[in-house]
């Protein structure tokens, strides 16, 4: 079976991580979570006091301290997904916090922020046999993926999804305050200059908003399958 890069887009909290992950386990590739590395370029300016009290960001300190910023994955031996380190330190309970939810998109919004991730990010993906999920893989990252999903579903559904994702970390919020995070996240993603979050051409539209985690890797599985014949297809006849 040839090795493919998978690209998986969509909005904030439409299982997209849920999904890459299943679908790296499952066919044995690498899973990389994109959004895992700009939160931890942002949870670096927060510790580093790049971003004050007031949520502003010293764009000039951060591009200075962009060298310093190292991320990395590595492979968790309790849960076998792949953390994010953060200059050789897990941090992937600390980037899940509602802070760093909402000041990521200010900082992924930074040009030379997404130059230095997007590079990371294809070097990670240059050998094929990749997952990668986020706001820009299928457009901007790997416009050329053999697959592409862009994932959409319910604003209530994606609500109570978030809402429960920070209930299992212990953190509560109400279901008004955390639509409205999502909200804003949304219109940061959508009208940011670099790299906005739109559908590539190519991809295929994935609505999960009644749709099992089973459902949802059955419904890849077959695409992957119904390529892979096709490129068998596309030989045979050369």
């Amino acid at each position: 079976m040839q090795k493919i890069t998978i690209a998986i887009d969509g909005y904030s909290s439409c299982g997209k991580s849920t999904l890459a992950k299943a679908l790296a386990q499952k066919l044995g590739y690498n899973y990389i979570d994109t959004g895992a590395m700009y939160r931890a370029a942002t949870l670096y300016a927060l510790e580093n006091k790049i971003i004050d009290e007031n949520d502003n960001i010293n764009i000039k300190a951060l591009l200075k301290a962009l060298p310093k910023i190292e991320v990395e994955f590595e492979v968790n031996p309790k849960t076998h997904n792949s953390d994010i380190l953060l200059n050789g330190v897990d941090v992937e309970r600390d980037i899940r916090t509602m802070k760093v939810s909402g000041l990521v998109s200010k900082v992924s919004a930074i040009k030379e922020v997404r130059e230095k991730m997007v590079a990371l990010q294809r070097l990670m993906g240059k050998k094929k046999a990749v997952v990668m999920d986020g706001r820009d893989i299928g457009t901007h990252v790997f416009p050329k993926a053999e697959l592409k999903i862009f994932m959409i579903a319910d604003p209530d559904v994606r609500a109570k999804r978030r809402q429960d994702e920070f209930s299992s970390k212990g953190q509560y919020f109400t279901i008004e305050e955390v639509e409205m995070s999502l909200l804003k996240r949304d219109m940061a993603d959508i009208s940011r200059e670099e790299s906005p979050l739109t559908q590539a051409e190519d991809a295929v539209i994935l609505d999960n908003s009644e749709l099992s985690r089973e459902e949802q890797l059955e419904f890849v599985l077959k695409l992957i399958a119904d390529l892979q014949f096709i490129s068998r297809e596309e030989q045979s006849h050369h």
